[in-house]
């Protein structure tokens, strides 16, 4: 059996201009700690303009879900919402202030698209991680210890440690 190393984030919220920027440092800490900082950039950038267009265009509400996932050698990141119309990759002429998010995202992400879902739809990016960025280290920090660490995680006998495989999940809601 081959194991296929994977990192999970998801952060549900309301996506309204002051949570915007809570759920990019959220996700940039994220990325911190996965030590992606290379890929910090993009994906906040794409996560903000993904979030823009939930708020500027989502009905019946602005609820929606942030997903990151490390993948072996790609990042993905998703925002789901319940509106069912398809976003629209559009032309924006020289002066227009808006219509350039999905070209944006386009430009500096490896693949993008939309999938549709249960009463709304996906939209997402991915972004090429560095070699071996999904595989857990072979030595976990334990805080809170009286002594100094790394530790060995044989040396955690009878602790749960589903490094890797863990999915962290916050909720930003409001």
């Amino acid at each position: 059996m081959i194991s296929q190393p994977s990192r999970h984030c998801t952060v549900e919220l309301h996506a309204l201009p002051s949570r915007i920027g809570q759920v990019r440092r959220i996700i940039s800490a994220q990325l911190r700690y996965w030590r992606l900082d290379p890929l910090i950039d993009h994906a906040a950038l794409g996560l903000t303009e993904l979030l823009t267009n939930v708020h500027r265009h989502a009905q019946p509400d602005k609820r929606c879900t942030v997903d990151v996932e490390l993948l072996l050698d790609r990042l993905t990141v998703s925002v789901s919402d319940h509106d069912p119309r398809m976003p629209n990759l559009t032309d924006a002429a020289t002066y227009d202030t808006c219509g350039r998010g999905l070209a944006l995202i386009a430009a500096v992400s490896q693949s993008w698209g939309v999938s549709r879902s249960a009463g709304g739809k996906s939209v997402w990016f991915t972004l090429p991680a560095p070699p071996g960025a999904a595989a857990p280290p072979s030595h976990l920090p334990v805080y809170g210890a009286a002594t100094d660490g790394p530790f060995d995680t044989a040396d955690l006998e009878g602790v749960v440690l589903e490094y890797g495989h863990a999915t962290a999940r916050s909720a930003i809601m409001g």
